[in-house]
């Protein structure tokens, strides 16, 4: 396993020649580096999977006093609605989509990459992943929220209209209220697709038994890569 590192985001690359690619999305305030360290944890049975952990960039955000940190988009009101920059919001995706993009121009077929988000990177992730204009591997959204439920709506891909989805959240969450995930969990159903569901007790974070089960399910998700050609 090497790592690389620049301006844009952390990049772990295989033992062997990568055939798949999770691409991973901080929350506010972190950086690509937040979870680097869960890639043991997940027990990926692959040697040829490549992670990218792209950094948001700097911006100062409204709900803390405008200071400026790493930021997907800046948040405007923290009640339960969450009012966000729909159009900060919506050039992070058209971002994570070119990088999706680059990676099957490198060789990684679209339906070998996961997208996974937590908090204000999860709610990017359900903007790139479901109007993305080819058929991804998976969607993984850990505590978070949908905040383009409407732009979704009107943009949804049909190439990744029975995306496989894998949501989760913490049980006593008081950053990102698990009302939220399961409003989201709602509006999934609504647009057609079947998320699998999961809660832990644990606040605003992951644990090791999350990230195993989610480390099962990127596994299922990605198939025998180690077999392919």
């Amino acid at each position: 396993m090497s790592i690389e590192n620049d301006n844009t985001l952390v990049k772990v690359e295989p033992t062997e020649s990568a055939k798949a690619c999770v691409i991973w999305l901080h929350g506010l305030g972190a950086d690509g580096y937040d979870f680097k360290p869960i890639i043991p944890y997940l027990k990926l049975p692959h040697n040829s999977v490549r992670f990218l952990f792209p950094h948001a960039e700097v911006m100062p955000v409204t709900v803390n006093g405008g200071m400026p940190m790493r930021a997907w988009y800046d948040i405007l009101e923290m009640n339960v609605d969450r009012k966000v920059d729909k159009t900060a919001l919506l050039k992070s995706s058209e971002r994570i989509q070119q990088l999706i993009s680059e990676q099957v121009e490198s060789g990684i077929p679209a339906d070998k990459i996961i997208l996974a988000g937590f908090s204000q990177g999860g709610a990017v992730a359900y903007q790139t992943a479901l109007c993305y204009s080819q058929p991804l591997a998976g969607l993984v959204a850990l505590s978070t929220y949908m905040a383009t439920s409407e732009e979704i709506q009107q943009q949804q891909s049909d190439a990744n209209s029975a995306l496989p989805v894998w949501v989760s959240h913490g049980e006593y969450d008081d950053v990102v209220p698990k009302i939220l995930g399961e409003q989201a969990l709602k509006l999934l159903g609504d647009i057609g697709l079947a998320p699998e569901w999961s809660t832990y007790p644990m606040a605003h974070e992951v644990c090791l038994e999350q990230m195993e089960a989610l480390g099962e399910w990127i596994s299922q998700r990605l198939g025998d890569l180690d077999n392919e050609n």
